[in-house]
């Protein structure tokens, strides 16, 4: 049996499979399947690369994780993925910063990847890259004469070619891409504006799952993530769950919850989702001190301005909706900066009476799937959701919306408050089966099984990089 190597930007630590994600937990559940390897940066910032590889073994999963200089971390992770491609692959072309320094610094860091991983992988190993922080290294791989079978899968939106070409040397970047033999989406939006880029701007062939740049064809296709939906529901049943869900709901003194959970990320709406929710305090007297919306919401990527500024706007957006609508036992909006455990949220969705989970664009947003699958089946909640997040492409019973209009969102609002218990149980139903059928599981098999099946390539002639 091939082994399977995954390679990220970051490995979950071992010993913290409690708390990972559900991606983590399905790339281990692989890992430990093929007796493979996952392999990343460790989070560790060191004075000199050495390209020395720490080892560790945890639950039948094997890691090797490297360690980078301060200026890899911020021409690569700040730079480049952070501030270059997340905002311009999120349509945010105004956020989008282009200096040579980020862009060398991300092609160094790949490389480094490339040359610590490359004596780990034996012939027969399959590979796996996932998401943008690594476009280029199934290249650098093949440039290093490996011809294993290799696939990458893109965890973000793929940008409309007429904002992707104005990233500087665009053409390079796709062209990496046709070092894989599999190059994963989300939805058919993603897949279709990769396929239109390389038939516009490259002069490539489309032809089914096939796409067709010189002598090089590869499989492009589209396989939404999912959760482990069943964890998921059992995590909300369980004694951690149900104690936060108590807690919970006794300080909501019987009114109704709405619950945001979002990175604090310019790309999920934050600032909009308060607006609307403000214009439903507005159109609404009559639910004032009868709902409070919880927004849950680290902080990430702190080194980047544009991160500071939209966790300034909120604090003070959150404070003037307080002081305009608040009550002396009545406080609208709760504002939290710090994450929980996933047994914890599942006990806070459940909570719920309304998810609001309104990207302003999303790859695909999990969250959605996680508030549906924590629901109590004889009284669910009901998701309302942004159109423009690649779940709504899957979870049609939920009420999409708009997240720019707060007309839209405060109708929307108002629409689940009063919806009655058999529609509640009816949307939640068909999105259950959605996110049941089509879960973490199902994702991983379905893009690992075309990826298997791949005949594995020998790669472009030449180094083609970023630059």
């Amino acid at each position: 049996m091939s082994r399977l190597i995954v390679i990220s930007n970051r490995v979950s630590k071992p010993g913290k499979s409690g708390n990972q994600g559900g991606l983590a937990v399905a790339l281990s559940q692989a890992l430990r399947e093929s007796r493979g390897i996952w392999f990343g940066w460790s989070g560790e910032v060191t004075d000199h690369f050495t390209g020395q590889i720490g080892f560790a073994e945890y639950d039948g999963v094997k890691t090797a994780t490297i360690d980078l200089e301060e200026q890899d971390v911020d021409e690569y992770y700040n730079g480049y993925a952070n501030r270059t491609l997340w905002p311009l692959f999120h349509f945010r072309i105004d956020l989008a910063e282009y200096e040579r320094d980020f862009e060398g610094g991300y092609n160094r860091v790949n490389q480094r990847f490339a040359d610590c991983a490359s004596p780990l992988i034996e012939p027969e190993d399959v590979i796996w890259v996932q998401d943008y922080h690594l476009i280029p290294l199934g290249q650098m791989f093949r440039d290093r004469g490996l011809k294993n079978r290799m696939g990458f899968f893109l965890h973000i939106p793929w940008p409309p070619t007429r904002l992707l070409v104005s990233l500087p040397h665009h053409s390079k970047l796709v062209s990496s891409l046709f070092a894989y033999d599999v190059v994963g989406f989300h939805t058919e939006e993603w897949l279709e504006s990769f396929r239109h880029y390389v038939e516009k701007e490259m002069g490539g062939t489309v032809k089914g799952d096939t796409v067709t740049l010189g002598d090089r064809t590869i499989e492009a296709v589209a396989c939404p993530i999912g959760i482990n939906a069943q964890a998921f529901a059992k995590a909300a049943d369980s004694d951690a769950a149900q104690k936060m869900h108590r807690q919970v709901r006794a300080s909501l003194q019987d009114r109704a919850l709405i619950v945001g959970v979002d990175r604090l990320d310019y790309s999920k709406g934050l600032e909009e989702r308060f607006n609307g929710y403000a214009r439903f305090l507005k159109d609404h007297p009559e639910y004032h001190r009868q709902v409070v919306l919880a927004q849950i919401a680290p902080p990430s990527r702190g080194e980047v301005e544009s991160y500071q500024q939209i966790r300034a706007t909120l604090d003070a957006l959150a404070g003037r909706i307080n002081g305009e609508y608040s009550d002396v036992d009545w406080t609208p909006i709760r504002y939290v900066n710090q994450g929980y455990p996933r047994d914890q949220l599942a006990g806070i969705y459940r909570a719920a009476r309304i998810g609001l989970v309104t990207p302003l664009r999303d790859g695909m947003n999990l969250v959605a799937k996680e508030y549906v699958a924590a629901q109590n089946p004889d009284d669910p909640g009901v998701l309302i959701l942004s159109r423009f997040a690649g779940a709504a492409t899957q979870l049609k019973e939920a009420l999409l919306i708009n997240p720019y209009s707060p007309e839209e969102m405060s109708d929307a609002i108002n629409r689940a408050l009063d919806m009655p218990l058999d529609k509640r149980k009816q949307r939640w139903r068909a999105m259950m089966d959605s996110v049941e059928k089509q879960d973490i599981s199902w994702w991983r098999e379905a893009f690992t099984s075309r990826l298997m099946n791949a005949q594995g390539k020998t790669g472009l002639s030449g180094k083609e990089t970023v630059g």
